[in-house]
């Protein structure tokens, strides 16, 4: 490689070509993490629907959900969601959520990406308790926590231990993983609205979205129930304020277990879509009485 730019081989395929410096170049900030917590958090509770919750809950302790992620359809990493064994947070029993993200070994030489989040929630599912995050994305490095006091009704953030003003939160108030848990107790009906109140510990929103339609899906050649879920990204900051023509759209199964399948964006950068390709169930844990 010379300076910014890679050097092709005169028959390299244009889709290699595309994977050069100056093409990641153009990715704003935190821009894949960005991209995964709106696949997350576009997932909310039903108005007027609170009589839908289950009463055994659609995850368990080992489930592994692992999804493919494409950038203008060139393979560029993956992004598994675990349920990790309950644990006790702060005197609090607590779900354990983990996701991680990784871009593939020839990314890595020109945009790496290596995130994981650990979100806990408590075991009613009424909300979050400690939401921690370890970023790299090319040159951005971040080791952010939110920690959640309920008496106060306030989250404070930090990055690298230095913390910033506590912000005012709504009741049950989610972080931007433990809120796709919680939705997934809960029904989902064609033209519903969908709204929950999120936090990153910076700024506290209530995220909206709609489902649109029931649908079939085809992927990796199996076929899927779905709901298509589109959400309001007018609260979503970066690379979405900048696209004049943003849209989302996330599938759902339309089972008892309600896992996510599938995601696709087009922004002003280009098109992203995840794909689920494996998924481990696990074991039935606790279950949940979530009180409103």
């Amino acid at each position: 490689m010379l300076g910014r730019y890679p050097v092709f081989k005169k028959n390299t395929p244009i889709r290699w070509k595309l994977l050069s410096f100056e093409f990641f170049r153009r990715l704003p900030n935190q821009f894949i993490l960005r991209i995964v917590f709106i696949f997350i958090v576009i997932t909310f509770l039903p108005i007027g629907n609170l009589a839908a919750f289950e009463k055994n809950l659609p995850f368990y302790a080992g489930e592994t959900l692992t999804f493919q992620l494409k950038w203008s359809m060139i393979p560029v990493g993956e992004a598994v969601l675990k349920v990790l064994p309950v644990e006790t947070i702060a005197g609090i029993e607590s779900y354990h959520f983990v996701m991680t993200a990784k871009s593939y070994p020839i990314i890595d030489i020109l945009y790496k990406v290596r995130d994981r989040i650990d979100a806990y929630a408590d075991l009613g599912m009424n909300h979050s308790i400690l939401f921690k995050k370890k970023q790299e994305e090319g040159k951005t490095k971040r080791d952010e926590v939110v920690n959640f006091d309920w008496k106060s009704k306030e989250a404070q953030y930090s990055n690298f231990e230095k913390k910033k003003a506590p912000i005012p939160i709504l009741p049950g108030s989610f972080d931007p993983l433990s809120v796709l848990y919680y939705a997934r107790l809960l029904n989902l009906e064609e033209g519903s609205e969908l709204q929950c109140p999120v936090t990153d510990g910076k700024k506290s929103i209530v995220g909206k979205a709609k489902v649109i339609k029931r649908e079939t899906i085809r992927l990796g050649g199996e076929k899927y129930d779905t709901y298509l879920l589109e959400p309001e990204l007018k609260d979503i900051r970066g690379v979405f304020e900048k696209s004049k023509n943003a849209e989302m759209k996330l599938w759902i199964t339309a089972d008892n277990r309600r896992i996510p399948v599938k995601i696709k964006s087009k922004v002003i950068v280009g098109d992203f879509v995840g794909e689920l390709v494996s998924a481990e169930m696990g074991h039935q844990i606790h279950s949940a009485s979530v009180e409103k």
